[in-house]
């Protein structure tokens, strides 16, 4: 099992380069030539998210990405150090009113959760107070070397 590691500053312009390592590495593991696109904007948006929430909540520790190769399995986490509180909402707040840009924030958050678990058929989202972490994963063949 080969695992690369990245991290990043939250800022934008470094998912870019997220994006691109995460398709070399998915290529060279064996995802399908297909499957590629969806790998790049899934790891974009996960990378993106926590960008987002790294720059709302003040955290100047780097986003982490794990890309890990497994022998039929590729898979890429993308971790964020932001505490999350709980996601119940008792009633929610009205536009204006405090808390209301948490709200929005969290919409936005869900969103683009929503749109990885679309590209992605094996996703797993987990929060706590230590940060979050998505999980992604991709069906692999192995590559042959020549000689």
């Amino acid at each position: 099992m080969a695992t690369v590691e990245l991290r990043f500053s939250a800022l934008p312009e470094h998912v870019r380069t997220a994006r691109l390592v995460a398709a070399a590495v998915a290529r060279r593991a064996g995802v399908d030539e297909a499957v590629l696109d969806e790998v790049r904007l899934a790891v974009g948006e996960a990378c993106s998210r926590a960008v987002g929430l790294h720059q709302s909540a003040g955290v100047t520790a780097p986003v982490r990405v794990a890309l890990i190769e497994e022998e039929k399995k590729f898979s890429i986490e993308v971790g964020d150090e932001v505490a999350h509180a709980d996601t119940s909402v008792d009633g929610g707040s009205a536009p204006g009113e405090p808390g209301a840009e948490d709200l929005d924030a969290e919409g936005e958050d869900d969103m683009g959760l929503a749109v990885i678990s679309g590209l992605v058929d094996d996703v797993e989202v987990t929060a706590g107070p230590e940060g979050g972490l998505i999980k992604m994963s991709w069906p692999a063949a192995p590559t042959t070397l020549l000689p």
